[in-house]
């Protein structure tokens, strides 16, 4: 992939990665309401309407439609993709509503639990098992290569878990919230369904942000289990799992290589080595690191920098209503209330902070509705470990997965088991078990209202 925004050379000193993108303010892109003095609202251009995939203020148009380009270009064995991959393209599985949206696509993990603690089988190619593999084809060099499928290993006890698709809208003003925010979110809950922040190590930092750096820790928001805590290392991460493209960056004048070797099918080699794909060793680097110097490889970039500045969903009513006061808030909302969806799905506001490193709007009043905390859901946990040795209580643990654009998903849960709210809400467990019970014991008028409201957002 050959993007057309410049590779930049970013300093740690840059209040933004995406410094030479920024330009004057341009409209919002969803219906918010901003927190910002006067002098800043000048960012934060409020629109009544919005149409879905469209871009915040911040970037230009042409650096944001660059941006999508890529991420909507399908790539092939000559750009490295392989030699086993999910699909060949972001666009391909993020589509649902518009560019960068959710889908029906559902990717496959898999695992071993020894002694109550779980194993990924990294000697059989760890726990994502990729559908696709280059097969038979003849490289650059005239060579008859061969690709075997990966399989599922027959030591694994954990099997076939499905791992759906997200929608990425909006996630450039989560990437923006403070730690402080999300520990501030899990100690207003009630106990008995209170959240944990899950703080992960930071892999690929965003050069933008001052308080990371490579094996820094910072709240995990993003993936199903919260596992990854920025937008940077999670474009990397979803370029070399599930396209097979691998990237090398510079941090810092530190060579950061954890998405630089490429996967094998269950953990054996291609023979011969040029058979991986048709780029030789990493598929595309930044080069030796200067002291000091900065880079993140321009694809990686670009990635990013879509998904930044991504606008939220808008929603289909109007927001003052939705989130009026108790005394006159709409049936579907009190209820979603007293059930217990909010425990967890919070109503709470976010609102960036007044300057954000990631070069969003300051001030930006936004509403997910969700902690991004991770919840034991007992039997609606998918069981898999982030980490190696990861207790039975542990792989219980989810992310509250956000509901604004929920309209716009063609299915639901973290396996892709209904599309339908009602049931996905029925499938709650665990720390959500008592919420499903109080939502069975609703009228049926109730559920719907319920229902309505949370397909409203």
């Amino acid at each position: 992939m050959h993007a057309t925004l410049v590779r930049a050379h970013f300093a740690l000193a840059s209040i933004s990665l995406w410094t030479a993108a920024l330009t004057a303010p341009l409209g919002c892109t969803a219906r918010v309401e901003s927190g910002a003095s006067d002098d800043d609202r000048a960012s934060v251009n409020v629109t009544e309407l919005a149409l879905l995939g469209d871009r915040l203020s911040g970037v230009s148009q042409d650096a944001f439609d660059d941006a999508k380009a890529d991420f909507a270009e399908e790539e092939d064995v000559d750009d490295g993709v392989g030699p086993i991959f999910n699909e060949v393209s972001c666009g391909i599985c993020h589509y649902a509503g518009a560019l960068g949206g959710a889908s029906a696509r559902i990717e496959r993990r898999f695992g071993r639990f020894n002694g109550g603690r779980f194993d990924a089988l990294e000697n059989r190619g760890g726990s994502l098992r990729q559908l696709q593999s280059l097969g038979s084809y003849v490289n650059a060099n005239g060579t008859d290569c061969s690709v075997d499928l990966e399989v599922e290993p027959e030591e694994a006890n954990v099997r076939n878990v499905g791992r759906l698709t997200t929608p990425l809208f909006g996630l450039g003003l989560v990437d923006a919230m403070p730690d402080s925010f999300f520990n501030q979110l899990a100690s207003k809950e009630p106990k008995k369904t209170r959240g944990i922040p899950n703080r992960v190590r930071v892999v690929l930092p965003d050069p933008g942000d001052p308080e990371q750096s490579i094996g820094s820790r910072r709240v995990g928001r993003f993936g199903w289990k919260a596992g990854v805590g920025n937008l940077v290392q999670f474009a990397a991460d979803a370029y070399f799992n599930e396209m097979g493209i691998t990237t090398q960056h510079c941090f810092d004048g530190q060579s950061v290589e954890t998405f630089a070797v490429e996967s094998a099918p269950n953990g054996v080699r291609v023979d011969p080595e040029e058979c991986e794909d048709n780029l030789p060793g990493t598929d595309n680097a930044v080069g030796e690191c200067a002291a000091s110097q900065t880079e993140i490889e321009e694809n990686v970039a670009n990635f990013t920098l879509f998904m930044t500045f991504l606008a939220p969903p808008a929603r289909d009513r109007n927001n003052d209503d939705l989130l009026a006061g108790d005394d006159d808030a709409p049936r579907g909302r009190r209820l979603f209330d007293e059930v217990g969806c909010n425990d967890c799905h919070t109503r709470e506001a976010f609102t960036t902070p007044r300057h954000p490193t990631n070069g969003v709007p300051g001030g930006f009043k936004f509403f997910p509705f969700s902690d991004f905390l991770v919840h034991d859901m007992g039997d609606l946990g998918d069981q898999i470990g982030l980490n190696a040795g990861d207790n039975k209580a542990t792989v219980r643990l989810m992310r509250t997965a956000p509901l604004w654009g929920i309209r716009f998903r063609p299915l639901l849960l973290h396996d892709g088991r209904t599309d339908d709210i009602a049931k996905a809400i029925g499938f709650h467990d665990g720390q959500g078990k008592a919420a499903a019970k109080a939502f069975r014991k609703l009228k049926s008028s109730e559920r719907q209202a319920l229902v309505d409201f949370v397909n409203s957002l």
